[in-house]
């Protein structure tokens, strides 16, 4: 209700901005005029922030040695080049405004002025549109004084004819995913930097980006999950705090979005996911690579909490400093770390071992410490109506050790199943239940660390809550009741997750069946080199020189097998790493009834204990 009522208030906001409305002068997007100086002070006094950013401009000196970038598409796609863009104008503007040198102005001008004369922005993928209009928008207002004023006309008549006119009427407005917060932050930032040529039309295009962006932050709502997965939490929302950012510096205030139920707790989820091996819990369309976020400095910003840090530092320092001059958007790192007296040589480490939160894709993860080689369990719920969703409602993983024994496949090359045929996203008259989408092997309930039931997968539409969670006497849970999206197949099921004593994981499952036959399958995708069964409910796992032992407690026979990852489709990709671990069993007739599985590192602890009651 909370989510509602903030959002009616919002849309309810439609002239936000009008052709009167008076700007700062150039610069004006995120830094005003002479801003830089001081953020150059505070950089020099932190050794980290004085590494990042020589280690930044020494990138921007590797720009200017490489060609210009052409229009070239990938597939139906031109987003590539359009964050190539970004990166480069985003790097030199930033170079330029701290140190003085006028070389990085100029390569960043040379740029701009060959995306400029593209013949489009390839407005059919709109993403493509976004990122390059907030590319050009923050060269143009950066160096605004020093491009000559034939420079300014053709990239500003290129953002205002490429980028702005050709983001009314999209379907994406309407979106609840991370369209929304791109596209409108970047289309935004175009009229922010050309303002005073488009007054009309600028305005008219903001308030709308103020109408419709709320759409997007309700799904933070209520405890700051991101429905789509870590991944893309660090797409959409580094684009929604850009937009915030933005319309802060420019136009004094934030409007109220940054009261958004969630969203100012979003940075902890994206903290909490991380393994601590770190690696991205890659539910859905996520890959497990994780990286430094330079957005969480953002929420540092403005929140001073020193927890945000913490696994910022450790990945900076896992990765190296210059491992993250691929990320277009490392200023940020520097302008709100550095610029709010952020300090990664003494982060606070997190008070919580357990993150839980509800929403379109509830999640659940839990750590017996914060330190690397702990064990981390995480637990994903939710449905197929969250952006990027698999059918994995129930699905865990678990890592001990640095292993990451129970692992998620992650996402899909999407060019390689789009340019065979292969229906993803739906649209049109095509329906979500009918795409070819949940055929690709890797989407499949069977692929996923859940259950199946007589071989079918779980029901498209429907949704699993996180109905239980908390922490007692050395036990983390997480319950759901997953009856809605097996309905069609038995009567009731519910499965609990646990964190034991910072030992050992459990896995406990509760079936309700009718008078028709029920085979279970329990599933679990393993990074492990061996498989050793050694006995009827019993499998050692070995990886190197660690082990795992998994144990099942069913008052039924199981059939205990491994499978390979070979998928049945030529559009599929290979998976030439890891197993699966499987089990079968016949459930009884018109029983309530519970399978117990134990994840247990090391050793096979005799007094392993199944502690959720449900």
């Amino acid at each position: 209700m909370l989510a509602c009522c903030w959002m009616c208030g919002m849309l309810a906001q439609t002239e936000q901005v009008t052709s009167s409305t008076s700007l700062p002068a150039h610069p004006r997007l995120l830094m005003l005029k002479g801003e830089e100086k001081a953020l150059v002070k505070k950089i020099r006094k932190d050794a980290y922030w004085k590494e990042m950013q020589a280690n930044l401009v020494a990138e921007c000196d590797t720009i200017i040695d490489l060609p210009v970038l052409t229009r070239q598409m990938t597939g139906r796609r031109l987003l590539g080049v359009s964050r190539e863009a970004l990166r480069r104008i985003f790097d030199l503007s930033y170079a330029y405004r701290t140190t003085g040198q006028k070389k990085y102005a100029q390569r960043a001008e040379q740029e701009m002025l060959v995306c400029a004369n593209f013949t489009d922005w390839n407005p059919s993928h709109f993403l493509d549109v976004g990122e390059m209009t907030l590319a050009l928008s923050i060269g143009y207002d950066w160096l605004h004084s020093y491009l000559s004023a034939s420079s300014r006309q053709t990239i500003r008549e290129a953002i205002i004819e490429k980028g702005i006119k050709q983001s009314f009427d999209k379907w994406y407005l309407e979106a609840t995913n991370n369209w929304n917060q791109v596209c409108n932050a970047g289309i935004t930032f175009g009229c922010l930097a050309t303002f005073e040529d488009c007054k009309e039309l600028a305005a008219e295009r903001i308030n709308t980006a103020f109408k419709t962006l709320p759409l997007a932050m309700e799904g933070y709502a209520p405890d700051g999950a991101y429905p789509e997965g870590p991944g893309y939490w660090s797409y959409g929302t580094s684009f929604n705090v850009l937009f915030i950012a933005a319309i802060e510096k420019a136009l004094g205030s934030d409007f109220g979005l940054c009261q958004a139920p969630g969203f100012m707790a979003t940075g902890m989820y994206k903290q909490a996911q991380l393994t601590p091996s770190g690696y991205n819990f890659n539910y859905s369309d996520n890959g497990h690579k994780a990286g430094f976020v330079p957005e969480i400095f953002w929420f540092y910003a403005k929140t001073k909490d020193p927890a945000l840090l913490y696994m910022q530092k450790y990945m900076y320092e896992m990765n190296g400093p210059k491992s993250m001059m691929s990320n277009r958007l490392l200023p940020l790192a520097l302008i709100y770390g550095a610029g709010s007296g952020a300090s990664l040589a003494s982060p606070e480490v997190p008070s919580s071992l357990m993150w839980a939160g509800k929403g379109p894709a509830p999640v659940a993860f839990m750590r017996s410490a914060w330190t690397p080689g702990s064990l981390y369990l995480g637990f994903k719920l939710g449905s197929t109506k969250a952006g990027h969703a698999h059918l994995d409602e129930g699905s865990f993983i678990f890592e001990a050790e640095g292993v990451r024994w129970a692992c998620d496949f992650g996402g899909e090359d999407y060019n390689r199943l789009e340019t065979r045929g292969v229906s993803l996203w739906g649209g049109g008259s095509q329906r979500w239940e009918l795409l070819q989408r949940w055929d690709v092997f890797r989407y499949r309930t069977q692929s996923h660390n859940t259950l199946s039931f007589n071989d079918k997968q779980q029901l498209i539409d429907e949704y699993a809550d996180l109905d239980d969670s908390g922490e007692r006497d050395g036990v983390m849970y997480a319950m759901s009741d997953l009856s809605a999206i097996y309905k069609n197949q038995l009567p009731g099921v519910k499965r609990a997750v646990s964190l034991v004593d910072g030992k050992y994981a459990v896995i406990q499952d509760q079936f309700t069946t009718s008078k028709q036959f029920t085979k279970v399958t329990w599933n679990m995708l393993t990074m492990a080199d061996k498989i050793t069964f050694t006995s009827d409910t019993t499998a050692l796992l070995e990886k190197d020189d660690k082990r795992l032992y998994l144990r099942v407690e069913a008052p039924m026979p199981v059939r205990m097998y491994v499978n390979d990852l070979t998928p049945p489709n030529t559009y599929d990709s290979p998976n030439p790493e890891g197993q699966f671990i499987r089990f079968d069993a016949d459930l009884q007739l018109n029983a309530t009834q519970h399978i117990t599985v134990y994840l247990m590192p090391g050793e096979d602890m005799s007094n392993a204990k199944a502690p959720y009651k449900f």
